[in-house]
């Protein structure tokens, strides 16, 4: 899962990373949450193959998918995630996996481990970065919600896939990574079809990640300084049986 997430990077750590040509000025966010805006990276309609133009553009988008045939947004479950093993057969999904992929940079994640089922035990939330720092690019869909009077409201969500062995005591999913060589091929949506890039949907390098606990401050939305980074000591997991909190629902409605 990926219900909250950071971006610490500069403009011109973006600008460098994606090929843009610029990217707007904003300040570094320490606990970016659902229906909040989130920048996220698209091919660009104007480069043609052999311009100078660039590839790719940054936009500003509401983090919660909305499908083109929705009526009613307030009636609609907020899909902040959509499975990568399902993605493409999803009706929610199938039309933005093939023709509007992006990439969502962060400089990390946050996740909780959840205690059993009847425990006392707090949870523990967790900061998971690379181990290497800079920016990390998750896989990601877009589409653009138009209302009955005009307007437009352009949404995003997030893939995940399972988890490798840094994230999965604490969680069984996590976003999906592309790597800076696979940039091209992911957000080419005019020649890469979805059964194209399947084999880009899949865990994170085992030794990519680095957990590093953190206080309870992320739970609140209204928390957003940098002191959200800073590492305490973990509480102790209880034995588990088996992933507590887990859902059968492809895990859409859940926040974490």
């Amino acid at each position: 899962m990926c219900g909250r997430f950071a971006l610490t990077a500069t403009p011109e750590e973006l600008i460098e990373l994606f090929g843009l040509l610029e990217a707007e000025d904003f300040p570094a966010r320490f606990n970016i949450a659902p229906t909040q805006p989130i920048i996220v990276i698209v091919a660009s309609d104007r480069a043609e193959p052999g311009s100078n133009l660039p590839e790719r553009k940054a936009l500003l988008v509401r983090w919660g998918f909305t499908p083109g045939w929705v009526k009613d947004p307030r009636k609609f479950p907020l899909l902040i995630n959509a499975r990568a093993e399902t993605a493409i057969g999803k009706a929610a999904f199938r039309a933005a996996m093939r023709h509007r992929r992006i990439l969502v940079p962060a400089s990390g994640f946050y996740e909780w481990r959840r205690p059993p089922k009847g425990s006392r035990e707090p949870s523990q939330a967790y900061w998971v970065r690379p181990k290497k720092g800079g920016i990390v690019a998750f896989a990601g869909l877009m589409e653009t919600w138009s209302s009955p009077d005009g307007s437009e409201v352009d949404t995003a969500a997030i893939l995940t896939t399972d988890a490798n062995r840094t994230v999965r005591p604490i969680h069984d999913r996590m976003p999906v990574v592309i790597q800076p060589e696979d940039f091209a091929r992911w957000l080419d949506c005019r020649t890469q079809e979805p059964r194209d890039v399947t084999g880009l949907m899949v865990p994170a390098a085992e030794d990519y990640f680095e957990a590093i606990p953190v206080s309870d401050k992320v739970n609140k939305v209204a928390n957003t300084g940098p002191e959200l980074l800073d590492e305490v000591e973990p509480v102790a997991p209880a034995a588990r049986k088996g992933s507590a909190g887990d859902r059968d629902d492809d895990g859409q409605m859940s926040l974490f």
